[in-house]
Formats: C-alpha cells, sequence, structure tokens
C-alpha cells in the first residue's frame, strides 16, 4: 500500500483546509485509515480515524471533534479530512495512515502499538496563523 498526501498550507484562524490521502495497493476492502498529527517534541497525535470504506465508523480526539470531518472517496481510494475552524493550535505535520481493519478506530488512533502495523504517508505541514 502507498499513500500520497496532499492539501496543506498555511490558513488563517478560523479558516478551512482539507487534506486528501490518495491510497494504491490495496488488497483487501477491509482497510482502515487514520490522521494523526506532531509537533516537533510531541508525541504523534491520532486526531480521527475511520474503519472498511464499507462500514465508515469513526472517531475523533477531544482536539479536533465537532471540528474536523473524517471520509472515504471509495470511487477515488482517498481519505479525506476536512478542518474547519482551525486554531493556531493545530498548526502540526499531518500523516495519514492505513492498515487492515482489525482493531477499533479508537484503538487504531490511540493506542500506540497499533502504529507499527500501519503504512503512512509522507506528511503535509499545517499552519495556522493567528
Amino acid at each position: 500500500v502507498q499513500l500520497v498526501e496532499s492539501g496543506g498550507g498555511l490558513v488563517k484562524s478560523g479558516g478551512s483546509l482539507r487534506l486528501s490521502c490518495a491510497a494504491s495497493g490495496f488488497t483487501s476492502d477491509h482497510y482502515a485509515a487514520g490522521w494523526f498529527r506532531q509537533v516537533p517534541g510531541k508525541e504523534r497525535e491520532g486526531i480521527s480515524c475511520i474503519t472498511s470504506r464499507y462500514d465508515a465508523r469513526t472517531y475523533y480526539s477531544d482536539s479536533v471533534k465537532g471540528r474536523f470531518t473524517i471520509s472515504w472517496d471509495n470511487a477515488k481510494n482517498t481519505v479525506y479530512l476536512e478542518m474547519n475552524s482551525l486554531k493556531p493550535e493545530d498548526t502540526a505535520v499531518y500523516y495519514c495512515a492505513t492498515g487492515l481493519d482489525l482493531v477499533t478506530v479508537q484503538d487504531m488512533c490511540v493506542r500506540t502499538e497499533v502504529r507499527d502495523l500501519l503504512t503512512w504517508g509522507q506528511g503535509t505541514l499545517v499552519t495556522v496563523s493567528s
């Protein structure tokens, strides 16, 4: 599986961005996906995860709940993260990841040991100015 992210950039506080993660090489329909972010000196944070494309249960961390929306485009094998009401504290490198749908979406986002089983994108920088 390969992942290619796009959509990062500079936005003012209160603005919106949409991140895309195009996936190729799936060997099964049962892949889950997630978005994570990291700032220098801090651990990578799982902010939103979604189960396989035909189930689409979701998880959001408290830090983004109500502002961000994760979704699949089945036809394009792409997972999106719609980010609204952005805040300066949302500034980070955002990574998408995918793996077989073997754990709950919350575990995929929260349990750090699960991350070793995931395939990661290259990351895209989101900067929110105040």
